[in-house]
C-alpha cells in the first residue's frame, strides 16, 4: 500500500486510471476510514467540540477552535481538506478532496454545497480516466447554498475597484474584470 503522502502527490496532480494494486489499496483504504468517522458523526448528536474533534481525525490534522459545522456532511477522502480559521459548513455538503480542497479564513460554506475535485476525462474513448484539480476557496469567500464547484476552480472575494462606482471581480484566467450583480 502506498503511503498517504505518495497517494496525495499523485492524485493531486496525474489522472487516476484505478491502475495498480497499490493504489487502489490505498484509496479503499482511507475511503473506508472516512466512511467509519462520518457515520460517527452523521448518526447521533454531538458538541461542537466533539465534532471538531472527529473532524481532525477525518482529515488527518488539527482544525482550528474557530472551525464549525452542521452535520450531515459527507467527503469520500478526507485527508486532502486544508481549513484555515474562522471556517463554517453548513449542513449536507459533499466534498469529494481526492485532488485538494483548500480552504482560506473566514469561509462560509451554504447548504449542500458540493465541491468535486476530480472530473472525468472529456474524451469518450478515455471517459473512466478521472482527472484531478484542486479547489481553492480563498480568505472571506462565501459559497451559497447548492452550488456546485467543480476540479480546477479559484474563487476569491469580488472587490470594489478603486474609482469604480460599483463591485467588480476579476475573472481568475484571463484578468478581465467584469460587473457583480
Amino acid at each position: 500500500m502506498l503511503s498517504l503522502s505518495q497517494a496525495l502527490k499523485r492524485w493531486s496532480r496525474e489522472p487516476v486510471i484505478g491502475t495498480t494494486a497499490d493504489e487502489i489499496e490505498t484509496m479503499r483504504f482511507y475511503s473506508r476510514q472516512a466512511q467509519k468517522i462520518l457515520m460517527e458523526i452523521n448518526t447521533q448528536y454531538h458538541e461542537p467540540e466533539v465534532l471538531r474533534q472527529l473532524f481532525s481525525r477525518l482529515i488527518g490534522r488539527p482544525v482550528d477552535d474557530t472551525f464549525a459545522f452542521f452535520p450531515p456532511f459527507y467527503t469520500d477522502f478526507g485527508k486532502n481538506i486544508h481549513l484555515g480559521k474562522n471556517v463554517f459548513f453548513n449542513s449536507g455538503c459533499k466534498f469529494q478532496d481526492q485532488g485538494g480542497i483548500f480552504i482560506g479564513d473566514n469561509v462560509l460554506i451554504g447548504h449542500n454545497v458540493v465541491l468535486a475535485t476530480l472530473n472525468h476525462h472529456p474524451a469518450p474513448d478515455k471517459r473512466s480516466e478521472l482527472m484531478p484539480g484542486r479547489i481553492v476557496l480563498h480568505e472571506g469567500v462565501w459559497i451559497g447554498a447548492n452550488a456546485t464547484i467543480t476540479a480546477g476552480v479559484t474563487v476569491s472575494r469580488c472587490r470594489r475597484e478603486p474609482g469604480r462606482p460599483t463591485v467588480y471581480c476579476r475573472r481568475r484566467r484571463t484578468g478581465s474584470l467584469y460587473q457583480k450583480h
